[in-house]
Formats: C-alpha cells, structure tokens, sequence
C-alpha cells in the first residue's frame, strides 16, 4: 500500500516558495534569447512580446518601490477603494442574508428579483456607476459593492437556512428568545459560511477597483496597467498584476488570521492539525 506524503507544518512553506520558483525559472528560461531556442509565433513575434521577462518584472516593481517610488499614491488609491467595496458589500450581504432567511414572506416576495440581479453580469454595471457617481473613487467602490454583496449574501443566507431545527427547537424549549437565537445560534451556524464568501470577495473587490480604473481615472495600479497596455510594455503590465495579487494575498491572510480567532470554538480535523 502506497503511503500518503504530507509536508510537515514546517518544510510546507518551503515548499510551496520551491514550486513558485520553479514556475519564475520557467518562465525566464523560455522567454529569455539566447537560453533555449526562442519560442515563436506564427506572425513572428517571440514569447516574451506577450509574456514579459521576470527579470524585466522584478526590476519594474524595484523601480515602483524604491528607485522612482511612484506607485505609493496609486497603491494607496485601489487599496482603499478595494478596502471600502470589501467592507460595504460584506456588511451589507451580511444584513441582507440575516434578514431575507429570517423573513420568509419578504424572502419569497423578493427572491425572484434578488436571483434576476445576481444573473446579470455586473461588469457592465461600471459605465453607469461613473456617470452617477462620477470618475473618482465612488464608482470604484459601487462596482465593487456590487460584485462582494452577492458572494456573501448567498452564503449567509444559506448558511442560517441549514441551521439544524434540533439545535432550534432545543434553544427554544431552553427559553431563548429571537434575538438569543440570532445570536448563539443562527450567527454561528452562518460564521463559517461568512468567512467562506470573504475569501473569494477579496479578488473580486479588486476587480471592481481595478476595472473602474480602467474604464476611467487617472490614479491607481489599474491606470498604470491601462498605460502599459497602450504601449505595448507587457513588463509593466505583469508587473502591476504580480503586484496586485501580492496585496490581494495580503488582504487574504488578514482574513484568515480573523477567522482563526472567530472561529476557535470549531473542531479542527485531524488533517488540519497535522499541516
């Protein structure tokens, strides 16, 4: 019988920076001339035209950091319009779910319109957005309310339907109240369900700030991107995503770390705790 192989809690992060490095040599070997033959495409063109070179990329986000130091302003723009879509649209999902599973008469009434507004691709919601609340940071964060708020409103919602009637019923013969019950048992059935949702917002609270800046605006990573874009630099271009993704990355763990102190009074599996 094949053993299962498990990296130990303390060769994992060893690991996982191996196979990141492993992908960057790649990446570098096939598109730098001269150490492979070079790959190209049926018009010509070589691979590093339309992928970058990480050596390129790296020396962007050195300049970005610390030679020029000119991306501060423009970081600090998209993170906290990232920062005001997560909270908006968390908070507001988190309400909205609450309230829609605790009232069913509102739920079914308002359902069909809730899954209409869900269905439509909110993307194109961002012309709209910028001519309500013009080009500045306030488009930015209603693209992105819109895009967090559905992602938690569904799993809250769900989250305090699947609340056990067992659980219910026993509260209740316990004499606790609605608000008990919303409290010690509804709250917590939907915690893991919340942090669940939060995770996948957090891209796509980038999403909404970065597309709002492509679409217009003359501050933030996503404008820096647009501008590369318009001169072919793909370095620029990866860079800003590698960038991007780092502080989504960031923002993830900072996540985590809130779940892992919210979430103590849950079991932790046997395979968790060997990791």
């Amino acid at each position: 019988m094949w053993r299962r192989v498990r990296p130990s809690a303390g060769n994992l992060r060893i690991w996982q920076l191996a196979l990141l490095a492993l992908v960057f040599l790649f990446w570098h070997v096939m598109t730098t001339p001269g150490l492979v033959p070079p790959l190209m495409f049926d018009d010509g063109t070589q691979a590093a035209f339309f992928f970058g070179e990480p050596l390129h990329i790296f020396q962007r986000i050195w300049d970005w950091f610390v030679t020029d130091a000119d991306i501060y302003r423009h970081l600090a723009v998209t993170l906290a319009e990232t920062m005001m879509a997560f909270a908006l649209g968390s908070v507001l999902g988190l309400g909205g779910g609450l309230w829609l599973a605790l009232a069913p008469m509102a739920s079914a009434i308002l359902e069909p319109y809730i899954k209409a507004l869900n269905a439509m691709p909110r993307i194109i919601l961002a012309p709209i957005f910028s001519v309500w609340f013009g080009l500045g940071m306030g488009s930015k964060v209603a693209l992105g309310v819109t895009l967090v708020f559905f992602i938690v409103f569904f799993n809250v919602y769900q989250g305090v339907k699947e609340v056990s009637p067992v659980v219910l019923a026993n509260a209740r013969m316990l004499g606790a109240d609605q608000r008990q019950l919303l409290r010690h048992v509804y709250l917590p059935s939907a915690t893991s369900w919340v942090f669940s949702s939060l995770h996948t917002s957090v891209g796509l609270a980038f999403v909404g700030s970065v597309v709002g800046e492509y679409l217009g605006s003359s501050q933030g990573v996503g404008y820096l991107i647009l501008q590369a874009e318009g001169t072919f630099d793909i370095n620029t271009v990866m860079a800003g995503i590698l960038v991007l993704t780092a502080f989504a990355l960031v923002l993830d763990g900072l996540v985590s770390k809130v779940e892992a102190g919210l979430m103590k009074w849950q079991p932790r599996s046997a395979e968790t705790d060997k990791l």
